[in-house]
């Protein structure tokens, strides 16, 4: 199991209307999803974060092709970005 982190670029005035794209594509996906960004703005952007917390192997690729088929690209400043964590194994 990993951890999904997926950030990006909002502008300001289209912060509105990305807001309830991005919670129903979290919502079709099937998986516990939180909506995050950062409390400053800059040069009229937000970052926000989509998390992802223990979904398989896999999920990435899902959730771009399910984020494609949202039209978020049209909102977005730029590239989504994903980055992958997992736990470290405990000692024993």
């Amino acid at each position: 199991m990993i951890d999904l982190y997926v950030y990006y670029k909002v502008r300001e005035l289209d912060a509105a209307a990305l807001a309830p794209r991005v919670r129903a594509l979290q919502d079709s996906v099937g998986v516990p999803a939180q909506l995050k960004r950062r409390p400053e703005a800059s040069a009229g952007l937000q970052t926000w974060m989509e998390v992802y917390p223990g979904v398989d192997d896999a999920f990435p690729a899902r959730l771009e092709d399910a984020a494609r088929s949202a039209g978020l690209a049209s909102l977005i400043e730029g590239p989504r970005r994903a980055e992958i964590f997992m736990d470290l194994p405990t000692c024993a």
